[in-house]
């Protein structure tokens, strides 16, 4: 159980947090929310230890470890993708090497008897023990199974980690964090890294994870899926809810409506005390009752509403002028970098009033062919726009599009024409720039800024055919809805590349999935998307299954092979029987460890134990068996999932 207890941070003489404390128990799932600002990421970096508050401690039990991602991180490191990743085993490659090392003087000596050889044979013992304790045999099957989960193909894995992008490094980060398994994982934006398919992949994993979890993320059916808890973070407190993020919505706006009911009923109270004091404050014979309501509004508490802070983006696009009908046609469509093919012989149509999600694992192509169509590059077939299509093109790295010596306003202001130019600072309004922030310079613009003020810029020139690439990235919830709700009424075509379920739910009719430098279309939104999909990786893992088995049944006709397949089965059984064991035991000691911290976290409860070193010692017991347990279930299971087929 990690403790934050009266953590403040002021900025500029503006406070952050003010005495803010929870605790993070040893299984929760928590999601830290709160608009851009609020001091999410600053909480996780204090949480880690890289920042300091200005008051209050963080304490975490003694050998706990912490895993934390941050937004943005460079590596150096020359090494391949999976020589990276496994170093995450700094312990398993050092008993690895020192193992080496005793095997090879083992066989080098002779003297059998002496005590130095016996000693150097119990070394190598409890080497070995501590290696497969730790999951030493297993750790190329986990590395193997966390880089594919997460994206990579195999192919991948020999190849230098420098040469892959950012958002494909930072994989490698989560993949590093994962494998350790620490205690408690801290992530700041995961989801921005990730295509779907590994996002869903996360979610799954971080599901039957023993440790705990918080993370940071704008990414709603993320949160929903992995978080069983919901901090708030607003002005300066924060509010603890015990549910995911749609959850902590509902009870949100229950507690913010009950507080309102009550803090009326106190005025309305109040102003009737007043009211009877003012009254009858001269009459002799009301004096002792005046005397009585004046000590009773002393006495009362007051009620306070909580100050929520509701700024937000707020804008529709304008009306854009009529298109053709056949908006966009590509035939034929290719695009190449270093003779390496991205997209080869593309063909799709785009009709008026489309609205259309790409989709697909990084690098596919998804945003090499947003940028084609929105005339930022060159490309080899045929690509036709329809009769007075006026595009309009969202980038998803900014810094590509944006100058940074400019200022917010002279980057709207210059390209302001006619009707609109008076009207700059009231679009820069509507985008939460004002006073002195429209005079600063666009490089030192946060992330979000940039994403609000690229969005602003899609404003001045009407468009029909609207191309955003990620444009979820960086902004708040609130600004994410207020978005969706303004591309939901757009009147022309619309494309989109997103990884954000629920943005794209109920705003896409159809869906290009990017697959083998080639497309593959789906009529509906995002979850038709995902189920048709799934429907479809169901069909093809059927047939295989049944080619297997009439695999299986021909080669069964070998009375040899029957009897090298009954032993075979002979020994996964009782492998699984050890697992079923161990999982009986581990559930046992969860919930010795469970009741155990109901107890220690109720002062009440805790004060009615009547030996509580003894409870201490059998908790850090328990603690160190479940541990134990867990690391033999891992390399049981990572056995028995080697020897079954797929």
């Amino acid at each position: 159980m990690i403790s934050v207890n009266n953590i403040s941070v002021q900025f500029g003489g503006i406070p952050l947090f003010d005495h803010v404390s929870f605790y993070i128990q040893d299984k929760d799932r928590i999601g830290l929310v709160g608009k851009n600002g609020a001091g999410k990421s600053t909480l996780l970096k204090i949480i880690k230890g890289i920042q300091q508050a200005d008051e209050g401690t963080i304490v975490v039990p003694e050998g706990a470890t912490i895993g934390y991602l941050p937004q943005e991180m460079e590596t150096k490191s020359h090494r391949t993708v999976f020589k990276e990743a496994v170093t995450a085993f700094e312990e398993v490659q050092r008993l690895e090497e020192e193992i080496r090392k005793m095997e090879k003087d083992i066989r080098e000596r002779s003297d059998f008897e002496s005590k130095s050889y016996q000693t150097l044979i119990r070394h190598h013992h409890d080497a070995y023990e501590r290696f497969s304790l730790i999951g030493g045999q297993s750790v190329h099957v986990d590395v193997e199974k966390t880089l594919t989960g997460l994206g990579f193909d195999a192919s991948d894995f020999e190849r230098p980690l420098n040469q892959f992008s950012r958002g494909w490094q930072m994989r490698v980060e989560i993949a590093k964090i994962l494998l350790r398994r620490p205690d408690l994982i801290l992530f700041d934006e995961p989801t921005n890294h990730l295509d779907i398919e590994s996002i869903q992949w996360l979610e799954e994993f971080l599901a039957s994870y023993r440790g705990a979890v918080v993370l940071v993320s704008h990414d709603r059916a993320f949160l929903d899926n992995v978080t069983n808890r919901t901090i708030e973070i607003t002005m300066g407190k924060i509010y603890d809810y015990k549910t995911n993020y749609s959850g902590y919505v509902e009870l949100r706006e229950e507690r913010l409506e009950s507080q309102l009911a009550t803090y009326n009923n106190q005025q309305r109270q109040v102003k009737q005390i007043e009211r009877f004091i003012e009254r009858f404050r001269s009459k002799a014979t009301k004096a002792s009752q005046v005397q009585s309501r004046i000590k009773m509004l002393e006495k009362m508490e007051t009620v306070e509403l909580d100050l929520i802070d509701d700024s937000g983006i707020h804008f529709t696009f304008p009306q854009a002028p009529h298109s053709g009908n056949i908006v966009l046609e590509g035939a034929g469509l290719e695009k190449s970098y270093d003779n390496k093919p991205v997209l080869k012989d593309l063909h799709f149509q785009v009709i008026r009033g489309d609205r259309i999600a790409f989709v697909g694992r990084n690098g596919e192509g998804k945003t090499t062919l947003a940028k084609i169509i929105a005339r930022q590059l060159d490309h080899t077939g045929t690509l036709k726009y329809g009769h007075n299509v006026i595009t309009g093109y969202y980038a998803q790295d900014q810094a590509d599009f944006l100058d940074p010596d400019k200022t917010v306003f002279s980057t709207i202001d210059d390209i302001a024409v006619g009707e609109i130019r008076p009207r700059v600072r009231a679009i820069l309004g509507n985008f939460l720039f004002s006073g002195d922030d429209i005079e600063k310079k666009v490089k030192v613009l946060s992330g979000g800024e940039k994403s609000r003020l690229s969005l602003a810029r899609l404003l001045l020139t009407p468009a029909n055919l609207l191309i955003l690439d990620e444009p979820t990235n960086h902004l708040d919830m609130r600004s994410k809805d207020v978005l969706k709700s303004a591309l939901i009424q757009f009147k022309g075509t619309l494309i989109v590349v997103s990884h954000d379920r629920d943005f794209l739910s109920g705003l896409t009719n159809r869906v290009f999935e990017f697959k083998e430098k080639a497309i593959r279309e789906y009529i509906g939104d995002i979850y038709d998307f995902l189920e048709q999909r799934r429907i479809r990786s169901l069909s093809m893992l059927e047939a295989a299954n049944r080619k297997e088995v009439r695999t299986e049944e021909t080669v069964s006709d070998n009375k040899q092979n029957r009897e090298k397949k009954k032993a075979f089965e002979k020994e996964v059984r009782k492998l699984k029987n050890q697992v079923t064991r161990l999982e009986e035991e581990i559930t046992s000691l969860e919930t010795q460890i469970g009741e155990a911290e109901t107890v220690l976290s109720d002062p009440e409860r805790f004060n009615k134990v009547k030996d509580p070193k003894q409870l201490f010692l059998e908790y850090e017991e328990w603690k160190k068996k479940l541990q134990e347990k867990m690391n033999q279930w891992e390399t049981l299971n990572s056995q028995v999932e080697s020897m079954l087929p797929g």
